[in-house]
Formats: C-alpha cells, sequence, structure tokens
C-alpha cells in the first residue's frame, strides 16, 4: 500500500545528531572507512550512547501516543552519511533504545540533507555544520545540533521546545537593519511596523506544523485535563517597543505559543536555564555559547548574523 508523509510533521535526524558515535568516528578518522566498517560490524550488536538530539527526538516520538489511531502525528526519518552494512549497527540502536523510527537512508558518504526534501521534512538536524548550511541554501529548513551538558530526566515527559525569533521562525530584514544601521533606528523601523508582519524564516514552517499538532492533541478524545504535551517559547532579545511586531507576525502566521521572553538584549542563559527547552533554536553562535551548558541547542546558520543575505524561500513538497 502507497503511503504519504504530507499530513505528518517529519522531521529528518542525522546518525550522529541521534546517538554519539565520537568512538567510531574517531577510528574513520585514524584508519579508514575500511576499519570503521570491520569496527561497527563487531558491535553492532552493542546499542549506542545517546546524542545530543535524543531527547528531543524520543519525545517528539512520544506524542503519537496522544493522538487517537490513524491520526496524523510525527515521523521521524534517519539519514546517514553510513553505508548500509554500518549503518545496521544505529537501526539496531534505534531498537535497543524503544524508538518507534522505520525510514532510513543510508547514502555511503555523500550529504544526507537532499533526501530530507524526498521525505517532505519540515526540520533537518545534524551536527555536520556543512551540511546544515547547504540545507538552509536549498529551502530545507534546518539546525546544526551542538554539544551541551545537560543530563535529560527521562521522567520527564513534557516536550518544551524553544525559538528566537529573527533569522530563526521570521526572516532577518529587520535584523539586517539592526547590524546596518543601530539600535535606535531598528526599534523606530519596528514601532511604525508593528503591525506588518515578518515574512517566514527558516523554522516557520516547522513550528507552523508544531502548532497544528499541539492543536490536534488538545482536541483529541482523550485529552481531558491531561496537562499539555507540548510547551513552545519564544526567547528573543527584543524588548518594547519592537516586540509588537513578533505577535502580529504570530498571529498572521496562524500560530499562538505558550510563552514568550522579550529580554530587551539581557544574555538568553538565565531565562534558558530556568525554562528548561530539550532544544532551542537560535541563529547568532554568541547565544548558543552562552547556553550550551544549561540547554540543548541548535545553531540555524541563517542570513545576516551568518554571512548572509536576508530572505529565505522554503522548498517542500506541500
Amino acid at each position: 500500500m502507497s503511503e504519504s508523509l504530507n499530513r505528518r510533521v517529519v522531521v529528518a535526524v542525522a546518525s550522529t545528531a541521534l546517538f554519539d558515535l565520537t568512538e567510531a568516528d574517531a577510528i574513520f578518522r585514524a584508519d579508514g572507512v575500511g576499519q570503521y566498517r570491520a569496527y561497527q560490524r563487531d558491535h553492532e550488536q552493542v546499542p549506542l550512547g545517546l546524542g545530543s538530539a535524543f531527547p528531543l527526538v524520543r519525545r517528539l516520538l512520544g506524542l503519537n501516543r496522544r493522538l487517537p489511531g490513524g491520526e496524523a502525528g510525527v515521523e521521524v526519518v534517519l539519514l546517514s552519511r553510513n553505508d548500509p552494512d554500518s549503518g545496521l549497527r544505529i537501526l539496531n540502536s534505534i531498537a535497543a533504545h524503544g524508538l518507534p523510527m522505520s525510514r532510513a537512508l543510508f547514502v555511503s558518504g555523500r550529504s544526507p540533507y537532499r533526501y530530507a526534501q524526498a521525505m517532505n521534512a519540515s526540520l533537518f538536524l545534524s551536527t555536520n555544520l556543512g551540511d546544515v548550511r547547504e540545507a538552509l541554501s536549498c529551502g530545507v529548513p534546518a539546525g546544526r545540533v551542538c554539544p551541551h551538558g545537560v543530563e535529560d530526566d527521562a521522567a520527564d515527559s513534557e516536550l518544551r521546545i524553544a525559538f528566537d525569533f529573527d533569522g530563526v521562525l521570521a526572516d532577518d530584514t529587520s535584523e539586517q537593519l539592526y547590524q546596518s544601521d543601530g539600535l535606535e533606528v531598528f526599534q523606530r523601523n519596528e514601532h511604525d511596523r508593528a503591525h506588518e508582519p515578518l515574512a517566514d524564516g527558516p523554522l516557520a514552517r516547522f513550528c507552523r506544523e508544531l502548532s497544528q499538532l499541539q492543536q490536534a492533541i488538545a482536541h483529541s478524545p482523550s485529552a481531558g485535563a491531561a496537562v499539555p504535551p507540548i510547551r513552545t517559547s519564544i526567547v528573543t532579545s527584543r524588548g518594547a517597543p519592537a516586540h509588537t511586531r513578533v505577535v502580529t507576525t504570530l498571529r498572521s502566521w496562524g500560530i499562538a505559543v505558550d510563552e514568550a521572553f522579550f529580554l530587551g538584549g539581557l544574555p538568553k542563559s538565565a531565562t534558558l536555564a530556568e525554562l528548561k527547552p530539550h532544544i532551542f533554536f537560535d541563529d547568532q553562535l554568541q547565544h548558543i555559547s552562552g547556553a550550551a551548558d544549561c540547554t540543548p541547542c541548535a545553531h540555524v546558520p541563517f542570513g545576516v548574523a551568518n554571512g548572509g543575505s536576508a530572505g529565505w524561500t522554503a522548498t517542500t513538497l506541500q
């Protein structure tokens, strides 16, 4: 029977984001692909340790249990640079850790990001900066998962996702103005355009689909008075009067986030340490490096803050 992923929230994840392949990668770099394959084959019944994105993926997949049978939910697809033979250890690890994932693509050293479009993914997560940059340049929403020092609480079933705004959810036309003309001109522009929505940024589609999934879960027959399993937040350096345009933009997209933190230039790390998201997306490395000790982060290397130009053109199958 032919199946379609068009009605699902599809997240494509690289094997290095899902699992800890540090030891195997060291063998590959020191001894080459042959020894790497032999090592993976010899250890294919030894489950890999958890990667930075594992807690997020586990919770995303767990959302399907909150939907009625047959209702569109979340699909996580593995996109791996491994060859199929050494990839067997990764598939065995997926099974050993109880992840309900059935789709995996192994491309033997080639860049896997372009297959995210074939899977209709609204998000591609990888630890490979080059793959993430290429994905974004092709209109694929993507983030580079960064190492972090946070131990996951497996008993915490809530999924918390936090987003920066400019250059992540929205395009970075306002950020470009701030970079070129300074804070005063930026603030005046945002005040004057407070009721003009900004255009989509790289992760707008993912946030929109996540919001739709929240609504589907909230209106499912089993929801009752249960605590909602997803909590979304915006953590931005914007402050008044620039905050109004954020709300205007979200309203125009039909998105209702649970929390918004307009920090007015304050460091984000203290807020994130209290919020404890399972991933925080930001386009600026200074915010990522400041928060990595307290929360899992993903860098979105897009726009003027990363040496590019403003504007975002998404490519999807929808």
